[in-house]
């Protein structure tokens, strides 16, 4: 129990310096103006905008203001006082320089000189803080491609509809010989067949009768 007891106290303090590392590690210090520090700007205000522009500002960062004792001081002022350069009740005021001081805030921080006029001509900043976090971009997995299925070729397309086929060659033949039809013409009047040999004709019966009579009239 004992050892388990100090090995969870082991683990904390390297888990609490750990995080103290990294806040340090991840701190950046920003001189404020880089070689012109904190003075009357001698193109006024936009020189102050434009550094702070191409500036990135997190929590934890630290802006150094490097100015002259006496001649300049550096007062964090709320959003209303830095327009007019209203420079009672300042949120903190730094009279000795250099100055450096933390951001501890996410949001938009305004900084102003105090001395008589330095803020109406310029020397005033305005910070913008972000958490500093990093959000990780998502996974980029790839994707397979959808797959298709080929669809057969239709019968015939537009294409072979609108091109000639060319000519398929084919085995010679040898050309066929009209059909000859043999009609067989049929005579109507077709003349009946002569009477056959046992009956006897109109012509032999006539001598017969007139035989048979004449003989009826003489054994009268």
């Amino acid at each position: 129990m004992a050892s388990f007891t100090v090995n969870f106290f082991v683990f904390l303090a390297l888990k609490v310096a750990s995080i103290q590392f990294h806040n340090t590690m991840a701190q950046t210090r920003h001189v404020v103006g880089d070689a012109l520090g904190w003075a009357i700007p001698p193109g006024g205000a936009i020189a102050y905008t434009t550094w702070a522009s191409l500036q990135t500002f997190s929590v934890g960062d630290i802006l150094v203001f490097n100015f002259t004792d006496g001649q300049h001081d550096v007062a964090e002022v709320s959003e209303a006082a830095y327009s007019p350069c209203t420079s009672t009740n300042p949120i903190s005021l730094t009279t000795t320089g250099p100055a450096s001081l933390t951001l501890t805030t996410a949001g938009t921080h305004y900084y102003i000189c105090t001395f008589t006029s330095h803020c109406q001509i310029g020397q005033k900043l305005t910070v913008n803080v972000s958490t500093g976090t990093t959000t990780m971009p998502p996974s980029t997995t790839p994707v397979s491609p959808p797959t298709t299925t080929p669809t057969p070729p239709s019968a015939m397309t537009p294409m072979e509809l609108t091109e000639p086929c060319p000519p398929t060659s084919s085995p010679t033949s040898s050309p066929t010989s009209p059909r000859t039809t043999t009609t067989t013409t049929t005579n109507s009047m077709t003349p009946a067949p002569p009477p056959s040999s046992g009956a006897p004709t109109y012509t032999a019966m006539v001598p017969a009768t007139f035989l048979a009579v004449g003989l009826a009239i003489l054994n009268l």
